[in-house]
């Protein structure tokens, strides 16, 4: 008789537990055949991967890598969400942003977001690109102030747009209790952006407004964008947003307002990217830190910490635009599952100019889809419990606690972001990543890989004011180091009618060179280097009338280490005697001895092509 384990699955039940060590001379086994002879620790490291802010994803996580408790769902210290429903109720608040100046434009595209799933709006007031403040009244024409709450986003003119929407809620009969949103103050963050010096009486007073008459009304944002748009990592983030709530706090207490009321003020916004894992534990930590300042401020009952996620902009691409729609859709993805309460998933031609109605339709259906036909709301904190996951967060806490604290010593937000201090650190995070993107070792899809030159750019319409004020932090890209390539072999074409091309001298059967092949393809074409692979395989008799034909300047030899050896120098001296200027090999250097030049995989992609450009008279 057989008799079933406790869980009823007898499926393996007979076999014994497998154990790390077990586990890890198995890896031993696939890493020796893969040409890395590395056992223990080095073995684990050879698998694991490294993130941001000095964090580490190790390959296998199991009940030994221990986190602190994370509690309930709606209890401190919030981890699992700050409610006790956490989205399963309703699914989270799909909010989408909206920069458009005219007013019955404006209008026009509240409305069909309103009728089609949008549940709140966020709206640029004033500046370049807002809506004015005059005209808000005729932008809101139709819109049901007491069932679609507005988060503004005024900068400058923030007191007189949260002036103008107070007034607009009382003419058309919304209680006061029965306002809901937010009015986007943040002289913090405004500061970060453009180098102004802050002031916080406006965010003082319309906070202490909002919590005597408004309790529904969030007068203040703590705004994380800014440091992340500026290239700083996930913690440097979390630190920068704890330091600014802390110092917006400090405001409110002084002027009477009580820390209970003053932390029920603040929403805060954060970045999330394709790292679905990361965005995770990142919202997940923001909850953690927070609850542990307002323990510290003696109102742990009100460290709840009201978040809206925002899908990055500094992944987004001008490239292949349309797998920024991937991209969104992990990091709605991402934001979901970490428990945020408002979720803006970017139009996927965001990094373009104003997006169309299509591009608005797919960002809002983005949300849509993931909680009503995936589901992914149904669930409070779906990712609670994945020993990966704790532990990530737990470890992402803990370093962005460490960088407020340093904030703080420095002075706190303000007097650090004005001796350059937040700067410097964003700086060199970025400065890190940016070799990581050149080498390729962070990949961008449709750009740094597989690029297509053929692609038909899309047009938009410009946002006015988009560019970062000269006195603030700067606003990055992942893609801005190969853009700025492309958009040479772009001038080039239109100049020339041709662009810059490189002759690919295959050699050897398919199967020996075809990796290579694609491998160089891959990377000249990031470049804009148009690459010629005709015929598909040469040698040192056919070469040289298969690169006059090919109309470059430039060869590549492609094939495996064991063909270079026999035929590369011939090859090569056939090219050169051709009238190639320059002659690369696709393989690491010291495969060939006699050429020009190496690609492979991790060399400085940028430099390399930036290199290659030059040579090739491209402005």
């Amino acid at each position: 008789m057989t008799v079933l384990p406790a869980d009823g699955l007898p499926l393996a039940a007979e076999f014994a537990d497998a154990s790390p060590g077990q586990w890890q001379t198995l890896v031993e086994g696939v890493l020796r055949k893969s040409g890395k002879d590395v056992t223990g620790e080095a073995a684990l490291e050879a698998l694991s991967t490294t993130l941001e802010d000095g964090l580490t994803t190790r390959p296998l996580y199991t009940s030994r890598d221990s986190a602190p408790p994370a509690g309930l769902p709606g209890f401190a210290p919030f981890t699992r969400g700050g409610g006790p429903a956490g989205n399963a109720a309703g699914g989270w608040d799909v909010r989408q942003r909206h920069l458009i100046a005219d007013p019955a434009r404006l209008n026009d595209a509240l409305l069909a977001d309103l009728e089609n799933g949008v549940t709140s709006l966020w709206l640029g007031v004033g500046g370049p690109g807002g809506v004015p403040v005059a005209g808000l009244e005729r932008a809101l024409d139709g819109v049901l102030l007491d069932l679609a709450p507005l988060v503004l986003d005024a900068g400058d003119d923030a007191g007189a747009a949260a002036a103008e929407l107070v007034r607009l809620h009382g003419e058309r009969g919304v209680a006061p209790e029965a306002v809901r949103g937010g009015l986007g103050i943040d002289p913090l963050g405004r500061s970060a952006r453009t180098g102004a010096t802050p002031d916080l009486t406006t965010a003082v007073d319309w906070a202490a407004r909002c919590a005597a008459r408004y309790p529904g009304l969030r007068a203040l944002s703590v705004d994380a964008l800014p440091y992340h748009e500026a290239g700083g990592g996930a913690a440097q983030e979390l630190g920068l947003s704890l330091a600014t709530g802390v110092a917006y706090l400090r405001a409110l207490t002084a002027a009477g307002v009580s820390v209970e009321a003053a932390c029920a003020q603040l929403e805060f916004r954060y970045a999330a990217t394709a790292d679905q894992f990361l965005t995770i534990a990142k919202l997940r930590a923001a909850r953690r830190l927070w609850a542990r300042v307002a323990q510290a401020c003696g109102a742990p009952g009100a460290g709840a910490q009201r978040q809206h996620a925002v899908t990055s902009s500094v992944m987004m691409t001008r490239r292949d635009p349309w797998v920024n729609m991937l991209r969104t859709t992990l990091a709605c993805l991402g934001a979901g599952v970490g428990g945020a309460d408002a979720v803006t998933v970017l139009p996927f031609d965001e990094a373009l100019g104003l997006s169309d109605a299509f591009a608005r339709r797919i960002a809002r259906n983005t949300s849509t889809i993931l909680m009503e036909e995936s589901h992914l709301a149904r669930v409070v904190d779906p990712a609670g419990g994945s020993w990966y996951v704790e532990r990530l967060t737990e470890e992402l806490a803990v370093s962005a606690w460490a960088f407020f604290q340093e904030i703080e010593r420095a002075g706190g937000q303000q007097a650090a972001t004005a001796s350059g201090l937040v700067a410097e650190r964003l700086a060199a995070t970025w400065e890190k990543r940016s070799r990581g993107l050149a080498r390729r070792e962070e990949p961008v899809t449709g750009v740094s890989e597989f690029p297509h030159l053929d692609e038909r750019p899309l047009e938009r319409e410009p946002v006015p004011g988009t560019r970062a004020p000269a006195g603030g932090l700067p606003k990055v890209r992942r893609d801005e180091a190969f853009e700025a390539l492309r958009s040479r072999s772009d001038a080039h074409l239109a100049a020339t009618g041709a662009r810059p091309k490189v002759f690919l001298a295959a050699l050897g059967p398919a199967a020996t060179h075809t990796a290579r092949v694609s491998f160089a393809a891959n990377l000249f074409q990031a470049g804009g280097i148009e690459t010629v692979h005709r015929p598909v395989t040469v040698d040192a008799v056919t070469v040289a009338d298969a690169f006059a034909a090919s109309g470059a300047r430039l060869a590549c030899l492609c094939s495996s280490d064991a063909v270079y050896e026999q035929e590369a120098a011939e090859v090569a001296a056939a090219l050169v005697a051709a009238g190639a200027d320059r002659v690369l090999v696709a393989g690491r250097p010291g495969t060939v001895d006699g050429v020009d030049g190496h690609l492979f995989a991790g060399c400085d992609a940028v430099t390399v092509l930036s290199f290659e450009l030059d040579r090739l008279g491209v402005a």
